[in-house]
């Protein structure tokens, strides 16, 4: 869960506590490298391949990835931002805020989007991440690309791409930055 929303969000709130450390700020850099690795397998290399982090917590981890493409391909690969807040079906219980914006400063039509989040949990922001991609442009395809997949699905939504598999109860709280991975809890 990405800081602004933690602060701001019902049923949340508070202060995030961690419980347990999961990934340290190394383990995050391999995963990182070898999602990278991943990516340029998967398109037989990156012709045609953009990044676009989700808005906030996803971005981070778009602009680490694109680093260690750039480090294994010596290829500069576009890094886009994209704020799904408007796009969301549950837009009523959670903030909209000023500081996150859509920053795609390239054509996606006819490119392969890899789209990066931190943490995926139902399933519900990468439906509302579609959504708010395709009134940006008509790619030839999209890639998922998530440092954490906790399960709990809502919805049909599976990564191509995953920094760990974590297995969670729906009342603990994943924190995922690129300095590491921490599972606790939200306390008032």
């Amino acid at each position: 869960m990405a800081e602004r929303e933690r602060r701001r969000t019902p049923p949340y709130g508070g202060v995030f506590i961690a419980k347990t450390s999961i990934l340290d700020r190394d383990a995050v850099a391999r995963a990182i490298r070898r999602m990278a690795h991943e990516i340029i397998e998967r398109n037989e290399g990156l012709e045609d391949v953009v990044v676009v982090g989700l808005q906030t917590g996803g971005v981070p981890f778009a602009e680490s990835i694109a680093v260690a493409l750039d480090a294994i391909e010596n290829i500069d690969v576009p890094v886009g931002r994209l704020d799904v807040a408007f796009y969301r079906d549950d837009i009523s219980l959670r903030p909209v805020l000023p500081e996150a914006s859509t920053e795609v400063p390239f054509d996606i039509s006819r490119k392969t989007v890899v789209l990066v989040d931190d943490v995926l949990f139902t399933g519900r922001t990468i439906r509302a991440a579609l959504d708010a991609l395709i009134d940006v442009g008509r790619p030839r395809a999209v890639q998922l690309a998530v440092m954490v997949d906790r399960g709990h699905r809502e919805l049909p939504i599976r990564p191509d791409y995953v920094g760990k598999n974590m297995p969670t109860r729906r009342d603990e709280v994943v924190n995922a930055t690129v300095d590491g991975v921490d599972l606790g809890v939200m306390e008032r």
